[in-house]
């Protein structure tokens, strides 16, 4: 028996399907009955992710009338942007410069925000197959076939929907490990002078080091504060964005052993767990049609792998293209693309992707060391123009 009472399908329960829901309802609020999410776990459901949101993420929840310190966090008031322990100092005036969540927290909180506001989740069904053809999708499940006018690929970096529709495209992979352990500990013998800083408040600081880049792992290490289930923990990690895959290069839990061994933790006694990410390339296709992709389906922020504003930033530009097309009754979306370019998120994605072309494939050590640790305006000016403040470009309706 087929499902047909739904006109949108949205495969994905992340930050990118709700998003897009929650805009969706807001624009064109007559399709909220209309709206089904498919999601295959059941919230809260474990998602590897460092849980970073920056001042973009929390004006797009704002505009949604949501207010994200509901959920479990920790302001991090400083960040420090590293080569080998020394480098930039930011603050933010007046406000924290990241907040970091758990994503089990924060995809469940979001989509209880979503139910509350009528839109409906199916928890617990596997996608096997999306077939469009001219007069909808059908989308093959664990549980029955769903037959809809359209559907949003909110399915993430692996999803089967980028899979059926774009088989043969080029698939642009940053490799990340991350690990979860105790608050900085007491200083043990022979451990970093860094320790020295915990006094001063190290333990709310978020820190990325670029170490590793000159040995051809092009991406940097994180240690973020974060916690869980209430106690303060450290969320650790490497990101590598395989821009220097042809290069001989160490395992990538190799720079993470080194900057955890700095401040006195032992990567073994801990569980390290991999995932993939997307990235975004302007060659990357996002729609087909009666298809439109968002979120880590499209591709995530090249340059730090960021991808929970990103993920929010997709869903008002995918809900503004399918509110006009069916404005228009005409679900090519041949637009979205042009859309989305203009778009702030569009531009910043853009400006990402060229400036990790260049920080990542100039490896070399005296450069790195240039760039983070002397070339503090030009790197700011670059961040505030460039990287940050784009949700308020992106009006919540073009």
């Amino acid at each position: 028996m087929m499902d047909s009472k739904y006109d949108i399908l949205i495969l994905g329960g992340g930050p990118s399907g709700l998003s897009t829901a929650l805009h969706l309802i807001k624009i064109a609020p007559h399709l909220s009955t209309r709206i089904l999410i498919l999601e295959k776990e059941h919230y809260p459901r474990l998602k590897l992710c460092a849980g970073g949101l920056v001042i973009d993420a929390e004006v797009i929840l704002e505009r949604l009338g949501l207010d994200v310190r509901e959920v479990p966090h920790v302001d991090a008031p400083n960040i420090h942007f590293d080569f080998a322990g020394k480098g930039l100092n930011v603050r933010v005036p007046k406000r924290h410069a990241i907040r970091v969540i758990r994503r089990d927290e924060f995809d469940h909180w979001l989509a209880k925000k979503a139910e509350s506001r009528g839109i409906e989740i199916r928890e617990g069904i596997t996608v096997k197959k999306v077939i469009p053809d001219e007069n909808g999708v059908t989308v093959q499940t664990d549980q029955g076939d769903f037959r809809a006018q359209i559907i949003v690929g909110a399915d993430g970096s692996n999803g089967i929907t980028r899979r059926c529709i774009f088989p043969n495209e080029p698939v642009y992979t940053a490799r990340v490990l991350e690990v979860i352990t105790p608050n900085y500990p007491h200083r043990p013998s022979g451990a970093s002078p860094k320790f020295s800083e915990f006094g001063g408040g190290r333990e709310q600081v978020a820190y990325f080091d670029f170490f590793p880049v000159p040995n051809n792992i092009a991406g940097y290490t994180w240690d973020f504060p974060t916690q869980v289930n209430g106690k303060p923990m450290r969320c650790w990690g490497v990101y590598d964005t395989n821009l220097l895959a042809d290069q001989k290069r160490p395992a990538l839990k190799e720079p993470l052993v080194e900057e955890m061994k700095r401040h006195g933790f032992d990567l073994n006694d801990y569980e390290i767990k991999g995932h993939p990410i997307r990235w975004y390339s302007p060659w990357n296709k996002m729609s087909a049609p009666r298809v439109i992709l968002v979120g880590d389906a499209i591709g995530a922020d090249p340059l730090f792998g960021e991808g929970i504003s990103i993920a929010l930033g997709y869903g008002v530009i995918a809900a503004q293209e399918i509110a006009e097309s069916y404005q228009r009754g005409e679900f090519s979306f041949n637009r979205f693309k042009r859309r989305f370019v203009r778009s702030g998120l569009g531009q910043t994605l853009f400006a990402r992707w060229l400036i990790t072309q260049v920080i990542y494939t100039l490896k070399w050590k005296w450069f790195q060391i240039l760039l983070w640790r002397f070339l503090k305006p030009l790197v700011l000016l670059g961040a505030w123009v460039f990287v940050l403040n784009w949700s308020k470009r992106i009006p919540l309706r073009n």
